[in-house]
């Protein structure tokens, strides 16, 4: 299982990438965490999620 803003899922073994295709995020306006450290864009398609990962997501918004 891995934790997702505070919510467990059973995502281990896919990628970053393979994760955000199942989602309504929009990979260019988020940034990514995994275990404290940043996931760089680069590697989300290297980037495996291991059992016990903890995942932060944040959505950047614009406005005014």
């Amino acid at each position: 299982m891995v934790k997702v803003n505070g919510t467990e899922l059973d995502i281990a073994g896919k990628t970053v990438s393979e994760y955000l295709t199942t989602t309504d995020y929009d990979p260019k306006r988020i940034a990514v965490e995994r275990n404290g450290d940043i996931v760089f864009k680069s590697q989300y398609d290297v980037t495996v999620l291991k059992d016990g990962d903890s995942v932060e997501i944040v959505s950047f918004v614009g406005g005014g």
